[in-house]
């Protein structure tokens, strides 16, 4: 007799106290539970431990295993894994990203380097057409097989549970895994994302099947599951990374790469890329020391190489010392910030790349004495620009330190970040992404996740000295996560954003807002933006664009041009009474999420 032949002869009074229990366990077993909303704030104040996430389901997911014991590098694993689902566009297994760790244990910051690599069969001319002599057509890069590098996000997150964390990786996958099972509720943000990639979603079966209902997008507030990725955690829980980095997985990632599944019909030229099983089997997530610079008695924590974000956020820092920002009127302050902005990229754009491939003098851009030949430049009124790269090599010790084009990113970014504490002190500013907003477009028919495109991140100049394509390399990245340490050595701030290039703008006012304005993380976050890339036009947010500042930086020589949004940023901050504050965005992009395990007023 089976045993649902045994429940179906049950006395009726035991049936109906038997479905009784099966309905309460049903209610409190995360893969089981009915979707729902999560309503979201953007500060929470607190003890035990805070997360901050551009989604309130990938805040939740953190908190829950924060809840369950682990620490913050379990409970950002969980809140990536989540946000995998909830934000496929931004950041998923099918890219990469970097992890800044503070150790509350050693006092010590460390990384994890996840960023995907070119394949073995990649050329420094994969993205010159040969019919023509000249790059392709940024588009026609993305969209295709060619853009995809290895990803790296999963090896990413085995390494840093594996070296920092305390549970498996079967234990934070589930709450992804239950959230992908049962489904969520589309808000305004993934409907707009998923309408603006319509046109790209159509043209592969694989995308379309998995992002689109009916062949349009999902409306806000309806709910959607993806149940083929719930498949793809299972596996990787229970087999650990070797369940993506080969057999199965992998070979329908190289498939997709080598073979995309192009929709019957479609005039889209789609170009096939070159990845190998081999090439997935190979991949390493690496840990590196990170960048850093003293800056007001403050060290500030950044990326290495390949990420220019930890460079060129210190080197701007390393300018900006020597200005009494605090004393200025905002729009000097601003001014400043600007000019030390564009030559910083000046030099981001010049030597920064991947260090196992080029020398990176990274030493000599965060040098104090290399910032001083650059602050020399600042002057009262605003330099033409572009400018022109300074030469840090004299203040390097030559061994290259340690550990795309800005015009083709969006403005939004498609990248994600979040930011992690716990109760021990333990700190996780974690940025991943898959470049563009739905990356290539790409998604592995039978796994629910997109690829990358994130070799569109290299130039396309097969003899560029820093950021040349080449076989196993890693593209230059923009991603800025960030850690500030006070001067008695504790944490005081962490906190990163989305937004191509701009994310080192983002992460850099959001630092001087702080430890130059006075302002909390709040409000630092709140606060209008702006962005320049050392091109001839500053970014500027409607606020500062619009106001009195606007007028004063004109009046200075400054040209500027409207963005609707610069960065996304979320954070975490340290109180001196003890508590933790997690912030993000109150209405950029719709808003993020910040949590706390024990709220306090």
């Amino acid at each position: 007799m089976t045993h649902t032949r045994q429940v179906r002869h049950l006395p009726a009074v035991i049936l109906t106290a038997f479905c009784a229990l099966l309905l309460v366990v049903t209610y409190v077993t995360p893969s089981q539970a009915a979707p729902r909303e999560i309503d979201k704030q953007p500060t929470a104040t607190g003890y035990g431990g805070a997360v901050a996430a551009l989604d309130p389901y990938g805040a939740e997911a953190g908190l829950d295993i924060l809840r369950r014991g682990g620490n913050a590098v379990d409970a950002a694993v969980a809140a990536s894994a989540a946000l995998g689902v909830t934000r496929p566009y931004d950041g998923s297994i099918g890219g990469g990203g970097f992890m800044v760790i503070y150790s509350a244990e050693t006092g010590e910051v460390t990384t994890i380097d996840s960023r995907e690599t070119a394949p073995a069969a990649v050329e420094p001319d994969v993205f010159i057409d040969p019919e023509t002599g000249n790059p392709i057509p940024f588009q026609e890069r993305r969209v295709s097989g060619l853009s995809v590098g290895v990803p790296g996000l999963v090896r990413g997150w085995e390494r840093a549970l594996s070296d920092y964390g305390t549970m498996p990786l079967h234990r934070v996958l589930q709450p992804a895994i239950g959230i992908a099972q049962r489904g969520f509720v589309v808000d305004d943000e993934h409907q707009r994302r998923t309408e603006n990639n319509l046109a790209v979603f159509r043209d592969f079966t694989s995308s379309s099947d998995t992002f689109l209902v009916d062949g349009e997008a999902p409306q806000a507030g309806t709910v959607i599951r993806n149940r083929d990725l719930a498949k793809t955690y299972r596996l990787i829980g229970r087999h650990g990374s070797a369940a993506f980095y080969e057999g199965e997985i992998a070979e329908a990632i190289a498939g997709a790469v080598t073979n995309p599944p192009v929709t019957p019909g479609s005039d889209r030229n789609v170009r096939a890329g070159e990845m190998t099983t081999d090439d997935l089997a190979a991949y390493e997530a690496l840990e590196h020391e990170p960048t850093v610079v003293n800056y007001r008695g403050h060290q500030v924590f950044g990326m290495g190489p390949p990420s220019s974000g930890g460079s060129t956020v210190g080197e701007a820092l390393n300018i900006l010392e020597g200005f009494d920002l605090g004393e200025m009127e905002h729009a000097d302050a601003l001014h400043h910030l600007i000019e030390s902005s564009a030559l910083a990229f000046a030099d981001r754009n010049a030597y920064l790349g991947d260090a196992a491939y080029v020398d990176v003098p990274l030493q000599g851009l965060l040098s104090k004495e290399f910032a001083a030949e650059r602050r020399a430049l600042v002057g009262d009124v605003a330099a033409p620009k572009p400018v022109a790269a300074g030469d840090p090599w004299p203040y390097d010790d030559g061994d290259g330190g340690t550990a795309g084009d800005p015009a083709t990113t969006s403005e939004d970014g498609s990248t994600t970040h979040l930011t992690v504490a716990d109760k021990h002190g333990n700190v996780v500013s974690y940025t991943f992404t898959i470049e563009q907003i739905g990356g290539s477009g790409i998604t592995v028919p039978g796994y629910g996740f997109l690829l990358n495109n994130e070799l569109t991140d290299f130039e396309p100049d097969p003899d560029h000295p820093a950021n040349a394509p080449a076989p196993g390399k890693r593209p230059r990245s923009s991603m800025s996560p960030t850690i500030v340490l006070g001067p008695d050595g504790e944490p005081t701030a962490a906190f990163g954003s989305p937004g191509g290039a701009r994310i080192i703008t983002a992460a850099l006012q959001v630092a001087v807002n702080q430890l130059d304005l006075g302002m909390s993380l709040p409000e630092a976050i709140a606060a209008p933006r702006l962005s320049n890339l050392n091109g001839a036009s500053t970014g500027t947010e409607p606020e500062l664009l619009n106001g009195p500042e606007g007028a004063a930086l004109r009046a200075r020589g400054h040209q500027l041009s409207q963005l609707g949004t610069i960065g996304n940023v979320t954070g975490v901050a340290f109180l001196p009474d003890g508590r933790m504050q997690a912030a993000a965005e109150p209405e950029r992009l719709g808003g993020g999420a910040a949590v706390v395990l024990h709220p306090s007023d």
